[in-house]
């Protein structure tokens, strides 16, 4: 099993579900996050004041899938998620080393 964990734009968030749903892939987590990257943040007048804005809001999804479902999830994320310009997100895959459902103790 694998762990993928994607930081996307927010705005991307509606149209991302839609692809992963569309390719059968419904178990996901989602949080709000701030983070920095490539894209450095920006400067914003606030009360007359410039405030440098380094921490950019973002979205955090993580699916858990059989490592045949990876590639498609991956896909499903880079397609609907793009819009050619920097700061879209990056997607990573890691390796699952054990899991187990809570209610009934298996094995996933």
């Amino acid at each position: 099993m694998k762990l993928v964990v994607a930081y996307i734009r927010p705005e991307c968030l509606g149209s991302v579900k839609q692809e992963l749903y569309a390719k059968g892939l419904y178990s996901m987590s989602v949080t709000n996050i701030l983070g920095s990257g490539r894209q450095k943040g920006y400067v914003e007048m606030y009360r007359g004041v410039a405030t440098e804005v380094t921490l950019l809001k973002k979205v955090r999804i993580e699916l858990c899938l059989h490592d045949e479902d990876v590639q498609k999830a991956m896909s499903a994320i880079a397609e609907s998620a793009s819009t050619g310009h920097e700061g879209d997100g990056i997607i990573y895959v890691v390796d699952i080393v054990a899991s187990q459902r809570i209610r009934t103790g298996d094995s996933l």
